[in-house]
């Protein structure tokens, strides 16, 4: 009884861990762009905004005391990961094929509609080309390091819902 417990409590902080990591991967993108004068591309832009939202459903599930909503959220999570292993890898297929466009003109004003856009412009806006590159970062490319990011994010996410998939939170008084 006990066990479970202090299993979704410890679920609970590497939830809050997560959301942590993302935010700070939010942070060195800013960096890059603010300091760095890397200028973020439409792919940039949605993968900001998937690891924002890994960060929300992260955070949103270290306030639960349940392992059905804990579930779900690490769920909706490796859902975001998902979706940033998709755009991050398009990304790095597009730069390793500079002849191959991101759809810059297709992609551009769409970003640029979503409501985050006009509400956080210098973080949500696209300033650049997919197609530009930047000095790599201990040897690999920024979308690389972002790819290696969202899939060290799915996969922890994966395995604690494969893992927890059968577990209850055992209610003072309540036999399962």
């Amino acid at each position: 009884m006990n066990d479970d417990n202090a299993l979704l409590r410890r679920e609970r902080g590497l939830l809050v861990l997560l959301a942590l990591i993302c935010v700070a991967l939010l942070g060195g993108a800013l960096y890059l762009q603010y300091v760095e004068r890397q200028d973020p591309c439409p792919l940039c832009i949605i993968q900001r905004y998937f690891f924002l939202l890994i960060a929300i459903f992260a955070l949103l599930g270290a306030r639960l005391h349940s392992w059905r909503g804990v579930r779900v959220l690490e769920a909706l999570a490796a859902l975001s990961a998902f979706g940033g292993i998709i755009a991050a890898a398009k990304l790095v297929y597009v730069q390793a094929n500079p002849g191959f466009s991101c759809g810059f003109d297709a992609l551009q004003p769409v970003v640029d509609s979503l409501p985050p856009a006009h509400w956080l412009p210098g973080v949500f806006k696209v300033q650049g080309l997919c197609e530009t590159t930047y000095p790599p970062i201990a040897g690999l490319s920024l979308p690389t390091w972002s790819l290696i990011a969202f899939v060290c994010a799915f996969v922890p996410l994966v395995l604690s819902l494969w893992r927890n998939r059968h577990r209850q939170v055992a209610w003072p008084g309540i036999r399962h």
